[in-house]
């Protein structure tokens, strides 16, 4: 079991702990405002540290592109000042400007490629983040889900529990009054034997 799972039974448990608020219909409970806190703080400190890593890294993806943007530009400026101390000598000036060009179009090719790298490596760094963040969040729905399913059930559960006994109540005071207003007293076998089966 994760951290993060322990912490949110240890959540669980306290809210079943808790006492149900008066007249709500127990639906309602009574928290200690610090000890949920205590408990909520302790849950953001468990983040997983690949998702801070990836949030980080996400946040940064301008300063990942400016930065391949800018060795890039700087491969190009490299280029351009080959070329043209090339182009600077008249004998070779044929040569120099097919070298020059050959020389642009690689730059320009590579720094493609560092900017298209860049982007994949940026969208996968997130969709790795956002895929993680989604599983965790997606097994703490279930956990939660489950947690109050199981409470309404129980909850139901009790309650039917208590309308039977009312109705037992009920069905005996009406005997009771009968007997009481000089009917015949021919249910008393079977009251008692209702009250001993509760």
């Amino acid at each position: 079991m994760s951290k993060i799972e322990q912490l949110i039974s240890e959540i669980e448990m306290y809210l079943d702990s808790c006492k149900v608020q008066g007249f709500s219909g127990g639906k309602r409970i009574i928290v200690e405002k610090d000890v949920i806190d205590e408990m909520l703080a302790e849950l953001r400190m468990q983040t997983p540290e690949e998702i801070r890593k990836y949030q980080k890294i996400i946040s940064n993806k301008d300063a990942i592109l400016a930065d391949a943007q800018s060795k890039a530009d700087s491969i190009i400026d490299n280029a351009t000042k080959q070329t043209e101390q090339i182009v600077s000598e008249h004998e070779i000036m044929i040569q120099a400007h097919q070298q020059a060009n050959a020389m642009i179009n690689e730059a320009q090719a590579h720094a493609q490629q560092i900017l298209d790298q860049a982007v994949t490596d940026a969208n996968a760094i997130r969709g790795g983040a956002v895929s993680y963040t989604d599983n965790e969040l997606a097994m703490l729905q279930n956990l939660i889900d489950n947690a109050l399913s199981d409470t309404e059930s129980r909850y139901n559960s009790f309650m039917h529990q208590l309308r039977e006994h009312k109705e037992v109540i009920t069905s005996n005071r009406a005997q009771l009054n009968q007997t009481e207003y000089g009917q015949p007293d021919t249910s008393g076998y079977e009251i008692n034997n209702v009250l001993n089966e509760e």
